[in-house]
């Protein structure tokens, strides 16, 4: 195994980019641009998939799940009971495109439809209830370090707190908090919802972040395809710069050149 390796709840996975599978304008869009991000964690909404709303139609079929892990989500539920119920079914539906040993589920208890933020107590409620079932708990939050730390304490496998609200390409508007949040986090940590352009990707990742679920600012861009790719290259970017070390922050300039030695300096112009 690489020796960064992003690793969930024991399972590693190669590329720190996860995506969606909603808003795209067709399934071949949504096809591609998987192929594209070089993504290999998928998330899923159950719920969209089981009433098989606009867009969601012949989506499981279409993707390649020997490639891809699928992460069903439960959006669309606004209590704790809800998302434990949607969690279940998730988890049978990943049994059906072969995924036997696949308990893992993207946690939404989001009650507020206007702004669309996590309910912090639903969320941890529900969140307790799925570790003792065996799940792998990955949770959808607001920028909270202490939640992150009561959910990390009941046992999810991640932390997943916004960047912004979700689809709102604001981008990292909570950096302090998330910061906090990775410095004391012993789970990965992944930043999720408001990233809107490449740039915004490789800042969270430069901060730390261990991964990011990016779907709005990929489906909806004028050319998805081509904005998953770029969005890739930003997540390895941003990766790399954070395991290099940036360089300190001066309050001066200082010379990318040496200042000893220099051609024409009196100590040299000097004749001996």
């Amino acid at each position: 195994m690489d020796s960064d390796t992003l690793v969930i709840a024991g399972r590693p996975f190669r590329s720190r980019l996860m995506t969606g599978t909603g808003k795209y304008p067709s399934l071949a869009a949504m096809k591609a641009s998987l192929e594209a991000s070089s993504c290999e964690i998928v998330t899923v909404a159950v719920r969209r998939v089981q009433s098989l709303a606009a867009g969601h139609g012949g989506l499981i079929e279409a993707i390649d799940w020997s490639r891809h892990w699928m992460l069903p989500n439960t959006a669309g539920c606004a209590t704790a009971e809800e998302a434990v119920r949607v969690a279940r079914l998730g988890r049978e539906l990943a049994r059906l495109v072969g995924q036997e040993e696949n308990n893992f589920v993207k946690l939404e208890v989001i009650p507020d439809s206007r702004h669309l933020l996590p309910d912090p107590i639903g969320t941890l409620e529900a969140a307790e209830i799925l570790v003792r079932e065996g799940f792998v708990v990955l949770p959808y939050i607001n920028a909270d370090p202490m939640l992150a730390r009561r959910l990390e304490e009941a046992g999810c496998a991640t932390v997943m707190p916004l960047g912004s609200p979700i689809g709102s390409g604001q981008g990292i508007r909570n950096a302090a908090n998330i910061a906090l949040i990775i410095e004391s986090a012993r789970i990965p940590v992944v930043v999720d919802a408001g990233i809107g352009v490449p740039s915004e990707a490789a800042q969270a990742m430069e901060m730390g972040a261990d991964a990011l679920l990016i779907n709005s600012a990929i489906a909806l861009a004028g050319d998805p395809v081509t904005m998953a790719r770029a969005m890739a290259m930003a997540t390895e970017a941003g990766r790399g710069a954070y395991l290099a070390g940036r360089l300190p922050v001066r309050s001066e300039a200082s010379a990318s050149s040496p200042q000893q030695g220099l051609v024409g300096t009196p100590a040299q112009a000097q004749i001996p």
